[in-house]
């Protein structure tokens, strides 16, 4: 139902503010004024609080449901870092307010970039990405920026592995570079063979993620850090799959150059809808020069301030107005505070224990395991192609049935390189409960395969939408506009 279809001439839901003002001001273009009223809904507050409550009920979210999408970290936002950021001392700082009444300001996000520089064992880190795929382009950027120079123009190929991120490939190109891809063997880890015969005088760089799409870390990552720097290359870290060794293990220490960090994903910032987002860089002593500006600096004489083209000349240059997104950088600036050290260590441990004992569990009641063998890190996939052949029941058939249960899908079809498979990660913030009430309707959603199937290729039955065309609706797109 729209909002329109509730209203009834007379009505307002205006009782609380104070009336327009109708002078037109002098500096508005008279081709930029309105000739008629704006076309809002003649309806009162009451039916505005409903109607939104009423669609806002019909999202799934992970303030109502359990998330588990592989990959993307969908874990619980803490209340309070939150309430910390929307400080009124910081909502209404003003981005150009000078330096002597920014202090606090300035010492968070200072100390922030300290946190961020301890978790991945990286020399410097930058907080102006406005994104994680911002970041990514600059870390890239960062490759090239080096590479650049120091005049080695022949460097014009970036290796993605199979199970990388999409986004990686588009970075690179976007970029100016020549993607070649870099296969994995059978049990999840990149083919390390491949990879040598392919790197060399051609090669800027890797882009690669550990643990990597498929769930598994890369055993033999020092060996590749080991052929690609040999070669001359430096290698990017996409930091989507940080959460699974927080506290445990550092990509700087892994041998990578660059890392962009996803906030919204590690550090418990708002996610999802597009934004808000923070995609904050690392680097290694090597790429330093090369940051994104501004970063924050210390004088302990004059306090903290920012660290321009001026302090780092060599800089990829500005990615963003002003410094980044500041409420995102506070909120995850909070939620570092909350944990502190040794909270930091429990996120990689119960993230860990949450997704091993769910790909146990799951394979208890008959699931298959796409790599059997190794031990799940954040986040396992199950893979449904024997269901698929022998049921006539595919992964999304699987992914709708869990609507209808409750339960938010995990991700669908990637990687691309398993047939039929769901990417799930538990996070660390569910409990137990939780876990077996996702893993008690895995189960009868398999069950209702074997003996009634239409209910699973038919799902969902219970959402306001059922399932669509997909293929007629990306073929044929009919929006109409509601209201003229």
């Amino acid at each position: 139902m729209l909002i329109y279809d509730v209203e009834s001439p007379g009505r307002s839901a205006t009782a609380q503010f104070e009336p327009a003002s109708e002078d037109i001001p002098d500096d508005i273009p008279i081709a930029l004024r309105r000739d008629n009223q704006a076309g809002l809904p003649a309806v009162s507050e009451l039916q505005v609080v409903r109607h939104f409550t009423s669609l806002s009920r019909r999202n799934f979210s992970i303030d109502g449901q359990f998330y588990p999408l592989g990959s993307c970290t969908m874990k619980y936002n803490p209340r309070g870092a939150s309430k910390a950021a929307t400080n009124p001392g910081f909502l209404s700082r003003h981005p150009l307010a000078p330096l002597s009444v920014s202090q606090g300001f300035l010492q968070c996000l200072f100390e922030l970039q300290t946190y961020l520089m301890d978790v991945t064992g990286m020399a410097r880190v930058s907080l102006t990405p406005m994104a994680g795929a911002q970041g990514e382009f600059a870390g890239v950027a960062m490759i090239r920026a080096y590479h650049d120079h120091h005049n080695d123009d022949a460097r014009t190929e970036i290796l993605v592995p199979s199970a990388a991120h999409g986004t990686n490939p588009a970075t690179a190109v976007m970029c100016g570079y020549t993607v070649r891809e870099i296969p994995i063997t059978d049990d999840g880890d990149v083919d390390l063979e491949a990879l040598k015969q392919v790197v060399g005088p051609s090669t800027a760089g890797l882009m690669m993620t550990n643990p990597s799409t498929c769930g598994v870390f890369e055993r033999r990552i020092t060996e590749i850090q080991q052929v690609v720097h040999d070669a001359g290359g430096l290698l990017y870290y996409d930091g989507a799959n940080l959460n699974a060794i927080l506290g445990k293990v550092k990509p700087g220490d892994m041998g990578f150059d660059v890392m962009h960090m996803n906030l919204h994903k590690t550090f418990a910032t708002p996610h999802g809808g597009g934004g808000p987002g923070s995609g904050p860089v690392g680097v290694s002593e090597r790429l330093a020069p090369y940051v994104p500006t501004p970063i924050v600096g210390h004088d302990p004489d004059n306090g903290y301030y920012w660290m321009d083209e001026r302090e780092i000349p060599q800089t990829i240059g500005n990615l963003s107005a002003f410094m980044g997104n500041a409420g995102i950088l506070l909120r995850a600036y909070a939620y570092a505070r909350m944990l502190g050290h040794e909270g930091m260590h429990r996120v990689g441990e119960y993230a860990t224990l949450n997704a091993n004992y769910m790909a146990h569990r799951l394979a208890e009641v008959g699931f298959t395991l796409a790599y059997p063998n190794r031990r799940a890190t954040h986040e396992f996939i199950i893979t449904l192609a024997s269901e698929s052949k022998s049921m006539g029941v595919t992964a999304m058939d699987v992914a709708k049935r869990l609507l209808d249960y409750g339960y938010h899908a995990p991700t669908t079809y990637f990687p691309l390189l398993i047939p039929e498979c769901l990417l799930i990660e538990p996070t660390e913030t569910e409990s137990p409960e939780e876990l077996d009430g996702f893993v008690k309707a895995m189960a009868s959603i398999l069950e209702e395969a074997k003996t009634e199937p239409e209910t699973v290729t038919a799902a969902p039955h219970k959402m306001p939408v059922r399932r669509l065309d997909d293929v007629r609706a990306a073929r044929q797109l009919d929006l109409v506009l509601a209201r003229q």
